[in-house]
């Protein structure tokens, strides 16, 4: 008997104190900088090795403006391949309906045991938890996912879901969890190798393999898988059934437009040129295949997207969960994901939890970017996440969401605004008071680098009265 669809939990209207939190996490810190200059680093290496980069993101922004625009069609003639190639194709438009059919394919197959590949869409339906309540074994393969499950907590980046946890954090978690008497667990190739002979057994006795989906080939019925581990594949193919959760908005039209987004996610990703591993599924086994499932089922979820696509933030369905705007934010690089309270964070997740959990359940997230427009330079797919947030901000406005000391207090910032006088003055006591305090507040993302607000600097240096 199903015993209920819990879904993740939103807590994005705790941002604030989720963020501050986050601040006052020495580890955690130390974990973001050290994450935040090997992904920028290895990006910036990447993009160095051809010769126009903006001409890669063009070809991409292009096919994925295509597909949104004839993404009906394109679903239609991607189920249709899917079915010649002898695979199955199944629709849910809530996060439930997902849930429910997975549940219902995996009592057909008897199954028990499930190896499952990171899957952003499984996150946002709650999917592990729901098997897990409904008697099922679920094990996440993916090492950062694998990591975060013993540990029991969120993922906090799109690409790297334990980005937030220190090596020696992970090598105590392994101790704990795996029951192999004492070892030494000093460096990060010992950490791998156990955690590839713990995997290993799993991979070899289960009964479904869970996957996501990067892309969706129309022209082909194709699923794109990648990967860096290989762990996705092992998990599509080994078990006799593969199941797929992905979500309307991955879909294109050819492998053509397939290459051109993978050209730039690899290198906005991860810094490479390529993942290791890029693999496209076609249907279950044939008869000649050496491997490969004997069952392949994709489930597509709406959860909303189709609204979006006619609406004033349809731009944000172009993006492929590189995470570029993620590394390149100055807000999430010091509060990491878990502040922003649900499965997308940083600026894309800033845009995308609002529309999909409701504005009313992510006040704060309009709200907590500093405009530096970063993420829009560094966007592969050129959406323009800046604008999307002051769209999301004015909604609130609009609709009286906003607090009522906020609403106040941007009444009495316009009226200072017309006053400049008296604006500078405010300005300049409020800077000598955050000076004084800086010693005290270390974990504050506002700072002033000088006693004397901008103006007074600029008067001084120029000599004006």
């Amino acid at each position: 008997m199903v015993t209920g669809n819990p879904m993740p939990i939103c807590t994005s209207n705790q941002f604030k104190d989720q963020a501050q939190s986050a601040l006052n996490d020495e580890q955690l810190q130390t974990a973001l900088k050290r994450a935040k200059s090997g992904f920028i680093n290895k990006r910036i290496g990447a993009i160095s090795l051809v010769d126009d980069f903006d001409v890669l993101k063009y070809k991409a922004q292009q096919a994925k403006k295509y597909a949104l625009s004839n993404l009906d069609n394109l679903i239609k003639e991607f189920t249709q391949n899917v079915q010649k190639s002898g695979g199955h194709v199944h629709f849910a438009s809530t996060p439930e309906e997902l849930n429910d059919i997975v549940f219902s394919i995996c009592n057909q197959q008897r199954a028990k045991r499930i190896t499952k590949g990171k899957s952003m869409i499984s996150e946002e339906t709650g999917l592990n938890n729901f098997l897990e309540n409904n008697g099922l074994e679920i094990i996440e393969t993916d090492l950062g996912e694998y990591i975060i499950q013993l540990a029991n907590e969120p993922p906090s980046h799109i690409i790297a879901p334990a980005v937030h946890k220190t090596r020696q954090q992970v090598a105590q978690l392994f101790s704990q969890s795996h029951k192999l008497g004492k070892r030494e667990l000093e460096t990060i190739s010992e950490l791998v190798e156990e955690a590839r002979q713990v995997l290993r057994q799993a991979f070899l006795t289960a009964d479904i393999g869970i996957t996501g989906a990067n892309l969706l080939v129309a022209e082909t019925g194709s699923v794109v898988l990648v990967t860096n581990e290989g762990n996705g594949d092992l998990a599509a193919t080994y078990p006799k059934t593969h199941i797929v959760t992905t979500s309307i908005d991955k879909i294109v039209s050819s492998m053509e437009d397939a290459g051109a987004v993978l050209e730039v996610l690899g290198r906005s990703a991860t810094g490479q040129p390529m993942s290791t591993y890029t693999t496209f599924f076609t249907g279950p086994k044939r008869a000649d295949d050496l491997d490969g499932p004997e069952q392949f089922h994709i489930i597509l979820l709406d959860n909303g997207r189709k609204a979006l696509l006619n609406s004033e933030f349809s731009d944000i369905l172009r993006c492929i969960k590189c995470g570029a705007c993620l590394n390149h934010c100055p807000v999430y690089s010091n509060t990491g994901g878990h502040a922003y309270g649900w499965v997308y964070p940083g600026p894309m997740g800033s845009v995308l939890t609002p529309l999909i959990k409701g504005l009313d359940n992510a006040l704060p997230l309009p709200n907590a970017s500093s405009f530096c427009g970063r993420c829009e330079e560094v966007c592969p797919m050129g959406i323009p996440l800046p604008s999307l947030l002051r769209k999301l901000r004015r909604n609130q406005h609009e609709v009286n969401l906003e607090p009522k000391l906020w609403r106040i207090g941007l009444q009495f910032h316009n009226w200072l605004t017309l006053h400049p006088k008296l604006y500078q003055q405010g300005l300049s006591v409020i800077n000598k008071v955050l000076w004084f305090t800086r010693s005290f507040r270390r974990d504050s993302l506002i700072c002033p680098s000088e006693a004397n607000t901008f103006m007074e600097q600029w008067k001084k240096r120029h000599h004006v009265e």
